[in-house]
């Protein structure tokens, strides 16, 4: 007998273990309740277990991501190899079939609220960008500043997204009751370049712009330009011209690093420049060996944005603040950097391998 009206609760979401054993069966074009946006992309709506990430062997404990898979489409990102939880490639997929954790705020206030909770540093945003254009329809990413503003946690987020200015008000609390730093990606200044690599993003001095109003609201807001892209970013006239932008826009810190390329991200990437740039194929081979540039490249690369630092002023910016953090000042934890992982916090204008 079929269950009476009063029991049916209508369509339910899909837990993310549910969507990779469905893929694995039955393929991504399986995902028939993923609904198709304007921007061309689809979307699969799915329910969460735990919003606070777990993790070891970094500076922090926890990371958060309401969102898995990223329009922004960096040819570059890192994380393309974690698609890989849900049976799909580092490919198109990545930046085409995006979910969507409708349910993440609600776990999140829940497990803040634990008794168990320390108040301990969160990531925001490792495995994706928490403010790729689709938070302005679900707004799950200003929903979590509110809860951890009621927990009175700290964060660390990285984003090319400028619509993080939507959330001035919060962050500028979130600086209040906790700690909050805010890293605004922006790789290289250089437009042509901009469109090889980021074909979903703001345009760089865009994002730049979003640096100077959060600094203009009190909040610790700076850059990194990461990662460095041997061959399309490292001309000198590039690097200078990012960073003096950098330095004209306010920004509190400047962090840097050179690209690294693991697992499916790498032959992902490889694939792109043999479409585009096949050219430079040889020299990558050659430069990458393995996941990271080789050291006597890396230290080059590193001795070039140091003086260039030093040239623009970045390099006394940054002392300031690491002389109010050893003062006891409000000032939040080191920024992050997109490249060792999205999150590892490193000291304010440190390039490394």
């Amino acid at each position: 007998m079929d269950s009476p009206a009063l029991f049916d609760l209508g369509p339910t979401r899909p837990t993310t273990r549910m969507i990779a054993l469905q893929v694995r069966e039955h393929g991504p074009e399986s995902l028939d309740q993923a609904q198709r946006r304007a921007d061309d992309a689809r979307y699969q709506e799915v329910t969460c277990r735990s919003a606070l990430n777990p993790v070891k062997g970094m500076p922090f404990n926890w990371t958060l991501n309401p969102y898995r898979g990223c329009t922004h489409g960096c040819h570059y990102c890192f994380a393309r190899r974690y698609q890989t939880q849900f049976e799909l490639g580092p490919g198109d997929e990545f930046s085409s079939l995006i979910f969507v954790k409708t349910n993440f705020v609600d776990v999140l206030k829940r497990e803040l609220d634990h008794p168990s909770w320390k108040r301990e540093l969160v990531a925001f945003g490792t495995a994706t960008d928490p403010y790729q254009p689709i938070e302005g329809h679900y707004k799950l990413s200003r929903g979590t500043l509110a809860a951890l503003i009621a927990a009175r946690t700290p964060v660390g987020i990285v984003t090319k997204g400028p619509m993080i200015v939507r959330d001035a008000d919060l962050l500028a609390d979130l600086s209040r009751v906790a700690r909050c730093t805010v890293c605004v990606s922006v790789p290289t200044v250089d437009e042509e370049t901009w469109r090889a690599l980021e074909p979903g993003t703001a345009p760089p001095l865009q994002r730049l712009r979003a640096v100077r109003a959060l600094r203009d609201a009190g909040i610790n807001a700076g850059v990194l330009m990461a990662p460095v892209v041997p061959g399309f970013t490292t001309q000198t006239s590039k690097l200078e011209a990012t960073i003096k932008a950098v330095a004209d826009h306010g920004a509190a810190f400047m962090g840097a690093n050179v690209l690294h390329l693991k697992g499916g991200t790498k032959d992902y990437f490889m694939g792109f420049l043999a479409r585009e740039f096949p050219h430079m194929v040889d020299s990558y081979q050659r430069l990458f060996p393995g996941a990271y540039a080789s050291p006597e490249y890396a230290a080059t690369v590193r001795a070039l944005i140091e003086m260039l630092q030093q040239k623009h002023d970045l390099r006394r910016r940054a002392s300031k603040v690491s002389r109010t953090r050893e003062s006891g000042g409000d000032d939040p934890a080191d920024p992050p950097s997109p490249e060792q992982a999205r999150f590892q916090w490193v000291t304010a204008t440190t390039v490394s391998r």
